[in-house]
């Protein structure tokens, strides 16, 4: 499915492209923690884990940004919201580093929502592999209120006619409560099915079929929830669906009833599957954006995966020459 020409023309493409990413951007927050500097707490007498470097990157929708930028994407425009907080504030500068990131015209700083965090300790003990120990998340439990829905929707409407493709990361799984509202999700379908050639990727954790007009990406629990099977909402929805099969990659679903297995690229050695699913739908949307069809499209978001799956304790990403590094390897 994929060849030399067609990576060298995906990667190409890239700086010229221009991508919309929709969803719920979240700060991946890594305290790393020396085991050896542990020591206990004179209040309580428990372990008093000691900090000694903290790494903070984009997550969620964060982690497809990353990837889209590493790959060389010319334009990312998110459309999300954040906190008037620290972490907020952590975010916005890890975003900064990202020269492709236009955050201008799509970050909303919303008081009345706190910016959500995944704080992952992760504790260094010499001579073993980094261990993640439990983590610390913060998230709003309470409804978007229809004054930031309407900012979101006009982000969305004002870069519609920008962008070459959209993608959407549904992360939240409380209803309502993140970006990817109900009333967003409706205009995304509006919009979808009036700009049919425009590529709309979506993942979601509980809401995977509830999106119209646009192509989704669940994986095999979030596909068990509709009854009739990814076939059939393929043929329904008048859409793809990628079904992702971890190690086993990727099973493409066409409207017209024919189905396709992709497989994914084989990987030794240690791995950390966090973001493999963000990275792909990467690797994905970039590779439609380049002209490649449904299938080779889904092969480049498994190589994609393959490359970050191998960095341990941080959300990977992969670049063009990582990119070109891992094509040689698998296909010799």
């Amino acid at each position: 499915m994929l060849s030399d020409s067609l990576i060298d023309q995906i990667l190409a493409a890239l700086p010229d492209r221009r991508i919309g990413v929709l969803g719920d951007l979240f700060l991946d927050r890594y305290l790393d923690l020396d085991a050896s500097l542990t020591e206990p707490s004179v209040e309580t007498g428990l372990d008093a884990y000691q900090v000694v470097r903290v790494r903070s990157y984009p997550g969620a929708l964060g982690t497809v940004i990353n990837n889209l930028a590493a790959l060389g994407v010319g334009t990312i425009r998110p459309i999300a919201f954040y906190g008037d907080d620290g972490e907020g504030y952590a975010l916005q500068q890890a975003l900064a580093q990202l020269p492709a990131v236009q955050t201008r015209r799509g970050l909303l700083v919303a008081p009345s929502r706190r910016t959500p965090t995944y704080t992952k300790p992760i504790l260094i003990r010499t001579g073993e592999q980094p261990r993640e120990l439990n983590r610390l998340d913060i998230k709003n439990r309470t409804p978007t209120s229809g004054a930031v829905e309407k900012i979101l929707i006009e982000y969305l409407e004002a870069c519609w006619g920008e962008i070459d493709a959209l993608s959407v990361v549904d992360q939240v799984s409380e209803p309502d409560c993140g970006v990817v509202t109900r009333r967003v999700r409706d205009r995304i379908a509006e919009l979808a099915a009036g700009t049919p050639n425009k590529f709309v990727l979506a993942d979601s954790r509980e809401n995977i079929f509830e999106f119209r007009n646009v192509c989704v990406k669940p994986n095999e629990q979030e596909a068990a929830g509709y009854p009739d099977g990814p076939q059939m909402f393929a043929a329904e929805n008048s859409r793809p669906v990628f079904l992702t099969l971890g190690e086993l990659g990727i099973h493409v679903f066409h409207p017209t009833g024919r189905e396709t297995h992709v497989p994914a690229y084989p990987v030794t050695g240690p791995i950390d599957i966090v973001g493999a699913g963000d990275s792909t739908s990467a690797g994905i949307a970039c590779a439609v954006m380049a002209g490649a069809d449904f299938e080779q499209a889904a092969a480049f978001g498994n190589l994609v995966a393959s490359i970050t799956v191998q960095q341990i304790g941080v959300t990977g990403t992969a670049t063009p020459d990582q990119v070109r590094e891992r094509w040689r390897q698998v296909s010799e």
